[in-house]
């Protein structure tokens, strides 16, 4: 069994520890919060063993094998440095930092250590993704990828109604690109690489991240046109259009119906059925992955957590939003 332990008392952990506990290999034993009352209070009702506030001390820890980093942006690339360093093994919520420089960072030492890295982008490593890939040469030559991820926060009313909390706050690196926006991009630089060129639009709030925003990505003969918002919902699916037929999403973060519409007027459904909550695929590639001895996912690989976060810094600084973060990394 896999000694596993998780950075955050949020309930994403608890989502993701649900998940994982439906993979064969992992079992809870540590739990992380900068304050005592937290950590043991989310240990005993998820039943880890150990608690601890010192992330070195966590890092040392002869207890855990690998954890699950769900604290904020902001936080990501220390933690997982400083867990990496020691050994562990690391899979962190997406988006894996909060620019370039950081990733860059963390892979060196994750290679430096030989230990697992690996950013939790869930829907690229569901079976409706691998359909896709698998079913993609059907449409013919590609000529357009629509990605839309757009999701009324719940955090938002507080936020017009005066009280910013961490999700509006530029200082853990956050914003509806970083969000939700990169639900969208992921996807698209598994299928189709690094475009040649960025061009985004973003509508900032008062406290200095985007609220909702657009970029249009320039693949030559090609073009990706992604749109985001944290401010806004939108019921409209993603799509993949090629000159044969286009695949429909119906959701770009959990991909639960895919379907082909070709242009002579046929569908055919490629859905494959995901029974398991929607982090067990991420948790399965990553406990599997060590299990092999592997240090990386082909899919979720050191290269396309980087090309992301290249296309997300691009766009922001085309549209102003500039994190505490990037002037620490002189970005």
């Amino acid at each position: 069994m896999l000694k596993f332990g998780v950075i955050g008392t949020n309930w994403i952990t608890e989502s993701f520890i649900s998940a994982a506990r439906e993979v064969n290999g992992f079992t809870l034993n540590a739990v992380y919060s900068r304050t005592e009352e937290k950590a043991k209070e989310f240990a005993e009702k998820n039943g880890a063993k150990h608690t601890f506030t010192d992330l070195e001390k966590m890092a040392a820890s002869d207890e855990i094998e690998a954890v699950y980093i769900a604290s904020p942006n902001s936080f990501h690339a220390e933690y997982a440095i400083t867990l990496m360093n020691q050994g562990k093994h690391v899979i962190c919520e997406k988006p894996m930092a909060s620019n370039v420089s950081e990733v860059e960072k963390m892979i060196a030492v994750a290679k430096e250590n030989n230990v697992l890295l690996m950013e939790a982008m869930r829907s690229t490593v569901m079976p409706n993704f691998r359909s896709i890939q698998e079913n993609l040469h059907k449409i013919g030559k590609v000529r357009r990828y629509f990605a839309n991820s757009c999701q009324y926060s719940s955090r938002y009313d507080k936020y017009k109604e005066g009280t910013i909390l961490n999700a509006f706050k530029p200082e853990f690196s956050n914003g509806s690109l970083m969000d939700i926006g990169i639900y969208c991009l992921y996807p698209m630089v598994v299928l189709f690489g690094e475009p040649r060129e960025v061009k985004a639009n973003a509508y900032l709030l008062e406290s200095g991240v985007d609220g909702e925003g657009s970029i249009l990505l320039n693949y030559g003969e090609s073009e990706a046109v992604v749109m985001y918002s944290k401010i806004s919902n939108s019921y409209v699916p993603s799509e993949i259009q090629g000159e044969n037929g286009s695949i429909l999403i119906d959701h770009i973060q959990d991909m639960t119906k895919i379907e082909i519409r070709y242009r002579d007027g046929r569908t055919e459904n490629i859905t494959v059925e995901q029974d398991k909550p929607k982090m067990y695929y991420e948790a399965k590639e990553f406990i599997e992955l060590i299990e092999r001895g592997e240090l990386e996912s082909k899919v979720n690989s050191h290269a396309n957590s980087l090309a992301v976060m290249k296309i997300m810094d691009e766009a922001r600084k085309q549209v102003g939003v500039a994190y505490p973060a990037d002037r620490s990394n002189n970005v």
